[in-house]
Formats: C-alpha cells, structure tokens, sequence
C-alpha cells in the first residue's frame, strides 16, 4: 500500500475494523477510526498509535447528518479518503421472527446497511473528482449462506451489502473506484 493513504474505518474501535485500523497504520496510511463508544475508540485510538498514525471520530452511522459531518471534518482535516472501510455493524440476541422486535430489525438495518449507505454516500463525490478510490465493506458469511443462528435482519443486512458493493462497482469503475466485500464466517 502507498503510504500516506487517508483510510477512514466504521466501527473501528474493536474486531475486524481494528485490527485492520492497527494494519494499515503499520503500513504506512493514517487511519480515521469511528464508531459509538467515546471511550472504546480512544483505548483503541492508542493501541493504532502505538505503530502508527491514527485519529478517533465519534460516529452513529445510522445518523446521515452524523455521518456526513464526519466526513466533512475528515476531508477538511486531510483533504480526502483514499479508503473507506465500512466495518460498524451489529445483530441482536433476540434476533428470529419468533423474538425479534421491530426496534430490533430497524436498529439491525440503520447500522448495518443504511449506515453504510450513508458513508458510502459521503465519500464518494471526492472520490469521483480524484478519479479514485477504494471501498471495502465488511459483510459475512451469512451475506451468501443465510442462518438461523445469525437471524433475518443481519441475514437481510449482510447479503444487501454485497449488492450495494457490486452496485458502486458497476456504476462507479468509470470514476476509478473500486469495491469490495468481505465475507468473514
């Protein structure tokens, strides 16, 4: 990776989103971490810190004004985001039809799928005027392969995100972006 890259990862305060966040600082990019917890990201903030360069952003991505106030204070600070990382993401312990809340699906598809919708969204003017960028969305097994153990809602969520990725491919390979989905299980 070219060093210096501006990345920007959702849910960046714990799991896949930082460990990749602790990569890619030690690659050489500095890493913009969001998420919920204040003070889950700034234990984080320092571990990223500790081989690298790294800064921490509140964030609810199922808020759009959250999000793109977010954006916009990273392109004002740095200028752009090379890589969006769109790692925030969650399921319920009631999550089968048989307990699930509505409450529940509607948290389950504001972070999930519009949240990343949202991040998406706001990177991707920049990008398009750069003529380039990368977006990796963090999906899941169940995105190809739905459970009963992980339930409808995150189902629904994860294999909507791996056509929201084939969408920005489509449309966006014009404009030198480029996306993908991981499907960890």
């Amino acid at each position: 990776m070219q060093k210096g890259r501006i990345v920007w990862i959702t849910g960046g305060g714990s799991g896949i989103g930082l460990a990749g966040g602790i990569e890619l600082a030690r690659a050489g990019a500095h890493v913009v971490i969001s998420g919920r917890s204040r003070e889950t990201l700034l234990s984080s903030e320092k571990k990223i810190k500790a081989v690298g360069s790294c800064e921490a952003i509140s964030l609810d991505v199922s808020d759009q004004s959250e999000v793109a106030k977010a954006a916009a204070e990273i392109h004002k600070r740095h200028g752009r985001v090379d890589i969006l990382i769109n790692s925030a993401g969650i399921n319920h312990p009631k999550r089968n039809f048989r307990n699930v809340s509505i409450d529940g699906w509607n948290q389950i598809v504001a972070i999930n799928l519009s949240g990343m919708f949202y991040c998406v969204h706001a990177v991707l003017p920049a990008m398009r005027e750069r003529k380039d960028g990368l977006i990796i969305n963090v999906s899941s097994w169940a995105g190809r392969y739905a459970s009963t153990l992980t339930g409808p809602g995150y189902n629904a969520t994860k294999r909507a995100v791996v056509a929201l990725t084939e969408s920005i491919n489509m449309e966006e390979c014009a404009h030198g972006i480029r996306a993908t989905s991981v499907l960890p299980g």
